[in-house]
């Protein structure tokens, strides 16, 4: 007897309705070629009540609109920093996820600006 495909026995498989597209990290989340994107590399352990940790790869959008809750870059006077960005009684916030370290006031007074909103994080050292 010969085998031909299309005569199978059985029945399919019932994993196949889970099947799921493919992962396209380049267009999902890392595609470094449109210009308002860029990668940075975290430096010390602010954040880690957020789960980035020294080392990690963020990737942030100079054309992400900041809001409450997301990572951003921001340049604290003469320094750059990555803090989550915060909003109390109407007024906007840097925090860091270490308990000992003080909030930074985000207004016209201050030498503050947030330059890019974090929307991807790479880590290679899991």
């Amino acid at each position: 007897m010969n085998y031909q495909g299309e005569r199978t026995t059985g029945f399919a498989s019932p994993a196949g309705d889970n099947i799921e597209s493919t992962i396209d990290l380049m267009s999902a989340a890392l595609d470094l070629r449109q210009p308002s994107r860029y990668p940075v590399r975290v430096e010390g352990d602010a954040l880690l009540g957020r789960s980035i940790r020294h080392g990690d790869i963020l990737v942030v959008d100079s054309a992400v609109a900041p809001r409450a809750g997301v990572v951003v870059v921001a340049s604290v006077g003469d320094e750059l920093r990555v803090c989550e960005l915060t909003q109390r009684a109407g007024e906007w916030w840097l925090r860091s996820s270490s308990p000992q370290a003080s909030l930074v006031q985000v207004d016209d007074d201050t030498d503050v600006a947030i330059w890019a909103v974090a929307t991807g994080l790479v880590r290679t050292d899991v």
